[in-house]
């Protein structure tokens, strides 16, 4: 079984990464709302005004990473068994994935982050998700079924840990 604690570590250092990307980002665009080359030169100039709401949105990123990185801290690391009710925290594979060895991490954000773990191919998924919705209060052996784009899919919950 794949180590979640590994997992959430991994989750942790790339969001680490994209804070770190979206704080340079944040600095940048507030230097250019603060610089001299910005002040308008006519009433339609808006460049001074474009780039604090660049900044403005850079540094609610900056948030966002934060309260991820945040949630992944203090995430209980819970174990899972087949009486178990999915929930955050919860590692999920589908009879379809079996063979491909592939699992669902339900973790706090993240969603679309994936990673390999010896030979267990991980994907994080959120409970907001659409894989996440029809997860979330279901046990092992129950069916689920969504809508993935235009694709209709059926599969039964094999594993959970």
């Amino acid at each position: 079984m794949p180590d979640k604690k590994k997992i959430i570590e991994l989750v942790i250092t790339e969001l680490s990464k994209e804070h770190q990307q979206a704080i340079d980002a944040a600095n940048d665009a507030h230097a250019a709302a603060v610089d001299d080359q910005s002040v308008a030169e006519t009433q339609y100039d808006t460049l001074a005004i474009e780039a604090s709401y660049l900044a403005e949105g850079q540094s609610r990123r900056v948030a966002e990473f934060q309260h991820a990185i945040d949630a992944y801290k203090s995430l209980d690391i819970i174990e899972f068994h087949n009486e178990s009710y999915i929930a955050l925290g919860a590692l999920v594979q589908l009879s379809a994935d079996a063979k491909a060895n592939h699992w669902f991490f339900i973790g706090p954000a993240a969603g679309g982050f994936r990673c390999q773990l010896g030979q267990k191919n991980i994907t994080v998924i959120t409970p907001q998700s659409p894989m996440g919705m029809a997860l979330i209060g279901k046990q092992q052996d129950d069916d689920i079924q969504l809508m993935l784009g235009s694709n209709k899919l059926k599969d039964y919950i094999s594993a959970l840990k």
